[in-house]
């Protein structure tokens, strides 16, 4: 039998290479799916306790008032001397006006947290397998919410959105492209930089863009940029396969993605998807 030569050789090796790379996308797919729900179980959970201490929270808020209220109408019935007193003593002034501040924070700092879990919920409804009709404005605002602590010391985030029509896809893969695209953007921007996210269609497509004014990419950056493993970050801060899930997002959906960026002025990702998926 004969050995195989140095061509058959390289073309094998090539394959291993490919079938390797193959794999990793798998696993890292495999790796969001489990996360989403995670993130989607713990959501749920957390859900149900918020709820309770929510509405515990607008009881106390008028419980609160009315003891002021009442000790104010007792106090009334204390020699003024002793009231005054009392009221340095226990600092009742002071109390009655930070009180219903107190309060009030609590419950504005419950409402971000109601928010953040129905985001949650939102962005990682993995178990969408199939195709349903959603508002993709829903879904960036949703992604924008959940990271906007990774955002918000790096840029200010520009909306520029059209009236769209509902888009026939998988809501939570589009939120992941979106998730993906705006994590990029910010890690391109050191400081106070910009990133714009516009939104259109027309009688074919919905289209998104995320454009930055962050560092950009060279010609052989752009011709590598959606190569498995490849990245532009510094050693551990990329895995290289955020890009290329994108666009098999993106492919799975029978749109496509573009990038167009120029060296130290910033970079340009769309994202188009048919309006009518093809039979």
């Amino acid at each position: 039998m004969s050995q195989p030569g140095n061509s058959e050789k390289q073309q094998l090796a090539q394959m291993q290479i490919q079938l390797q790379v193959l794999k990793e996308q798998l696993l890292q797919s495999e790796k969001l799916a489990s996360l989403g729900q995670l993130a989607a179980g713990v959501a749920h959970e957390i859900n149900n306790p918020i709820g309770y201490v929510s509405s515990n929270m607008k009881m106390l808020a008028e419980y609160s008032s009315s003891l002021i209220n009442l000790v104010k109408l007792l106090s009334k019935q204390v020699e003024e001397s002793s009231r005054t007193a009392l009221w340095a003593h226990f600092d009742f002034d002071y109390l009655c006006e930070d009180l219903p501040k107190l309060v009030q924070e609590s419950e504005q700092g419950l409402a971000r947290v109601v928010e953040i879990i129905r985001d949650l919920k939102d962005f990682s409804h993995i178990e969408e397998a199939e195709f349903v009709e959603a508002d993709i404005h829903q879904g960036i605002q949703s992604t924008l919410n959940l990271i906007s602590n990774e955002l918000k010391y790096k840029a200010e985030v520009v909306k520029e959105f059209a009236e769209l029509p509902k888009l026939n896809c998988i809501p939570s893969q589009l939120n992941q492209v979106m998730l993906n695209l705006l994590l990029n953007a910010a890690q391109a921007i050191e400081q106070n930089g910009i990133i714009r996210i516009t939104t259109g269609f027309d009688e074919n497509w919905v289209w998104f863009k995320v454009s930055d004014n962050g560092k950009g990419m060279s010609k052989a950056e752009l011709g590598r940029i959606f190569e498995p493993f490849y990245t532009t970050k510094p050693k551990g801060q990329g895995t290289g396969l955020g890009l290329p899930l994108s666009r098999s997002i993106v492919e799975k959906h029978r749109g496509a993605i573009d990038i167009s960026s120029t060296p130290g002025s910033g970079s340009c990702f769309t994202v188009k998807i048919p309006r009518q998926l093809p039979g």
